[in-house]
């Protein structure tokens, strides 16, 4: 599995319907969605076409991609990546979506972190990777997690630390989150179908400096 993400949504209300029906979107209103979520920092277009929503996951370094329409606010960035989601600056945090939900994955070392803030409240956070164990589990499992959890869909090597692999379950979160899937939902993971078209979604994508 070699899914990569790091993402921070706001949102009003569901995720999965704005996204699905959104394409098109304004450089404008991005850059200032930036500029509100890294104050102090010098927001510049990073002279690329529009990122497609399956590439933006996971940026390059140094860029940050970011959607902006009504009811909805993506932004995708390395440094959102963080171990543990709940020391995530307010910040970033901060806005006028009632729900917050944070996804980083990293095949490099299988590690997942995802959490959701519900009016300003973390709600549930959850980090961990093989070569670490459970790094942080705050708050109660969200419903899609159960089976990983019970063991219907183990890791499948012998010894493995973890009752399963933290990318399968990051995909479903993904799934389950935004409605598309960074590799695809494993099979029998009884994951929703694909909802969102990632190859249709436009970000833009920025350069930010920090004012000295």
């Amino acid at each position: 599995m070699g899914g990569k993400a790091a993402m921070l949504v706001h949102a009003d209300d569901a995720v999965v319907p704005v996204l699905a029906r959104t394409t098109s979107t304004d450089a404008g209103a991005a850059a200032a969605l930036v500029r509100r979520l890294w104050p102090g920092h010098d927001v510049e277009p990073d002279g690329e076409e529009p990122w497609e929503l399956a590439d933006a996951i996971y940026p390059p370094p140094g860029t940050t991609c970011a959607l902006a329409v009504p009811g909805l606010a993506v932004v995708c960035d390395r440094r959102v990546a963080v171990d543990r989601p709940s020391t995530l600056p307010a910040h970033l945090l901060a806005g006028a979506g009632a729900r917050v939900l944070h996804l980083a994955m990293h095949s490099v070392v299988d590690g997942l972190a995802f959490a959701v803030w519900e009016s300003g409240r973390l709600v549930r956070s959850l980090s961990l990777a093989p070569g670490f164990g459970i790094i942080e589990d705050v708050g109660e499992r969200l419903p899609f997690e159960a089976g990983y959890w019970d063991g219907a869909y183990p890791a499948g090597d012998e010894g493995y630390p973890l009752p399963f692999h933290p990318l399968r379950l990051g995909e479903r979160a993904m799934g389950e989150f935004f409605g598309f899937y960074a590799e695809g939902a494993m099979a029998g993971d009884d994951a929703p179908d694909e909802r969102v078209d990632p190859f249709a979604v436009e970000l833009h994508g920025f350069r930010l400096r920090e004012r000295r």
